[in-house]
């Protein structure tokens, strides 16, 4: 796979991206000249071949391209771009040099601008399209930086014989294969630089062919890695590692920590060093400390994040005499700045062990008499709970009942699953109807199906809806909605 492998007429197209090996057969009846006429949201280049969609791989808005049908299906075919005749002025030189081959990004061959562009129209095209909704306001998007961005990724280790031994990184393009890869540039460099060291420590153990990923987790004091290990280590192994950090660490400011996970993700823990420093992340800016897990979910991308954070306090806009829920709470990645502002907050989370977490954090920054927990399956609830959770004058949580004076729940903030919250949002009853709702979004067409119902079926008014770069030059679309109701 190379840049070889595709022709450029345009003596201007000096911007090239890696294309998949294909069959330049000029008898092909699959080969067509095409115009492109949009880009997915998985970064392929759409067009109509006598009425019928076909996705391009590699191809971007506005080219004139030859493409090779390869695959067909009854809706829509796949395509190979072969021969770039007119190039997009926004296609540019990936710099990393496993795209095409890696499945991690889908957009390094379109300029940073142009990608951003792309979330924000795919956001505002599924609230119209899907939510016959359109807002009132839209968001200047949160950039964040392209790369050394992503703080939380799961890397995966196979041990490959004809490629030389063990490799790591992340899946090949639409694969299961592992890329093989020495460097990652959408991780933080000392990651990344991690690489080509791991693939040869981990050959060196006894179980180099039973270590199937390594979950990253880069925190404010300390690096950990949590090697899943499918069998026991060895004494010689248990040297191996330890020998492996001990390097790392005597050159390295942030210490690095390696973390075992013999089966599920409750059965992690710190191997070595065990005197290493906690793993958290800081929010300066709401003098906020928040310890975590490994394997505990937190946003990969601390810059948006912090950003994401202000962003969305400042459309709640919380007042000193308001009772506010957040739905989906995590660990109290949101719940916690709001009660910096806020009289009380209900954090509501699925998972039993993020609302003992959660606890924990409201308590680590003295803000526990301010928050309450609840671990309820919101995708099970009805109005009837709804009603029952606006109304009950105590709350009883997991480990005690804390009182609320309040009679209803005056705003709510929502950041759900890519599944979104459409069990919530329906059980909204006029009773229940919270004055402002901030909907965070990792899915637009949940997100729209959802605003969709609140508009048109509760009456909320869209006012404003934008994107966060949470993930740069992936297809991943991060976003913000603001719905207000007037009573």
């Amino acid at each position: 796979m190379n840049n070889n492998d595709i022709k450029y007429n345009n003596p201007n197209a000096n911007h090239i991206n890696s294309i998949p090996n294909i069959n330049n057969s000029n008898n092909n009846n699959n080969i067509h000249t095409v115009t492109i006429e949009s880009i997915d949201l998985e970064g392929k280049g759409v067009t109509h071949i006598e009425g019928k969609t076909v996705f391009i791989d590699g191809a971007l808005p506005d080219e004139v391209a030859r493409i090779e049908i390869y695959k067909k299906k009854p809706n829509f075919d796949k395509a190979r771009l072969i021969e770039l005749i007119t190039p997009s002025p926004h296609r540019i030189t990936p710099e990393c040099p496993n795209f095409g081959v890696c499945g991690g990004c889908s957009m390094q061959h379109l300029d940073f601008e142009s990608q951003i562009h792309n979330k924000q129209k795919a956001l505002l095209d599924n609230l119209k399209y899907i939510g016959q909704v359109t807002p009132l306001s839209v968001i200047p998007p949160l950039l964040g930086k392209p790369f050394a961005y992503r703080h939380r990724a799961r890397l995966s280790v196979r041990h490959v014989a004809k490629k030389g031994g063990v490799l790591v990184g992340f899946h090949e393009k639409s694969s299961s294969f592992v890329a093989d890869m020495n460097q990652c540039l959408i991780l933080p460099n000392p990651i990344s630089n991690l690489i080509p060291t791991l693939k040869t420590v981990i050959g060196k153990l006894s179980i180099y062919n039973k270590i199937p990923q390594i979950e990253v987790a880069v925190g404010d004091k300390v690096n950990v890695l949590v090697f899943r290990i499918m069998e026991s280590l060895t004494s010689a192994d248990e040297l191996i590692l330890q020998s492996f950090v001990d390097e790392h660490n005597a050159i390295m400011n942030n210490p690095l920590q390696l973390w075992l996970q013999p089966k599920g993700p409750d059965t992690c823990y710190p191997f070595y060093p065990l005197n290493a420093p906690k793993l958290d992340y800081i929010l300066p800016q709401f003098d906020i400390e928040m310890p975590y897990l490994p394997t505990e979910f937190t946003q990969v991308n601390p810059t948006i994040n912090a950003e994401m954070i202000n962003l969305a306090i400042s459309h709640l806009n919380p007042q000193s005499n308001e009772v506010i829920a957040d739905f989906f709470c995590g660990i109290g990645n949101f719940t916690l700045p709001i009660a910096k502002y806020a009289k009380s907050v209900i954090g509501i989370e699925g998972s039993e062990q993020l609302v003992k977490r959660a606890q924990e954090n409201a308590k680590h920054n003295n803000l526990e008499n301010k928050t309450n927990y609840l671990a309820v399956n919101l995708f099970k609830i009805d109005s009837n709970w709804l009603n029952t959770l606006n109304k009950m004058a105590t709350i009883p949580e997991i480990s005690k009942t804390v009182s609320l004076v309040a009679n209803k729940i005056d705003k709510w903030l929502i950041d759900p699953p890519r599944d979104g919250a459409a069990e919530l949002i329906s059980a909204i009853t006029p009773d229940t109807a919270p004055s402002k709702i901030v909907y965070i979004s990792c899915n637009p067409a949940t997100l729209a199906r959802d605003a969709s119902v609140l508009v048109n079926v509760h009456g909320y008014t869209l006012t404003d809806a934008g994107v966060m770069n949470m993930f740069p030059h992936t297809s991943h679309v991060e976003s913000i909605a603001v719905f207000e109701k007037t009573f």
